[in-house]
């Protein structure tokens, strides 16, 4: 399943997207809110997991295309959070862009069309977000998509007095 927005595409994953993967997995600016880089072994592991959740549930983290620009400019789409978080269960919005295509509106374009394939085609009553404070960009981006402050929290997945670990929560109902 795809989905087609203005300018992008939303798409299934292919082979060919692993090695874009990889790349984002290992560069230091698009981890900076994550507790690591990833290696290529650890990106793959992920790449086929998020691969794995279409074949499972048909939906997912789509790998998003640029069309005659670029085939592989990062992943944006909906998944169920593995740690236990304090507000789970829950579905969440998450994007990892490639730095050169952020600013351009592309981050806030997916996922509005990934909330809206949640909404209207899976039938969720409400999908959230969340990341570190200091992410100030994607919070940016979590208010240009409409969704609503609904405080912070301790993420269990990072130590006490990690410089991550306190999160902002926005959620957004549907319509």
């Amino acid at each position: 399943m795809q989905i087609c927005t203005q300018r992008l595409m939303l798409r299934p994953w292919c082979q060919d997207d692993l090695a874009p993967f990889r790349a984002l997995g290992a560069n230091p600016g698009v981890m900076e809110f994550f507790p690591a880089t990833l290696s290529a072994a650890e990106s793959d592991a992920l790449a086929h997991q998020l691969m794995a959740s279409f074949a499972h549930a048909g939906w997912g983290m789509w790998a998003v295309e640029l069309p005659g620009v670029a085939s592989f400019i990062g992943t944006v789409g909906l998944k169920v959070p593995t740690a236990p978080l304090p507000f789970g269960p829950c579905v969440e919005v998450a994007w990892r862009l490639d730095r050169d295509y952020w600013g351009r509106g592309y981050a806030s374009e997916a996922a509005r069309a990934a909330m809206d394939h949640g909404f209207s085609q899976l039938g969720l009553s409400e999908i959230v977000s969340f990341t570190a404070l200091p992410n100030t960009r994607s919070l940016a981006v979590m208010t240009r998509l409409g969704m609503d402050p609904h405080g912070e929290f301790d993420h269990p997945a990072l130590p006490e007095g990690h410089w991550l670990r306190r999160h902002a929560l926005y959620r957004k109902k549907a319509p």
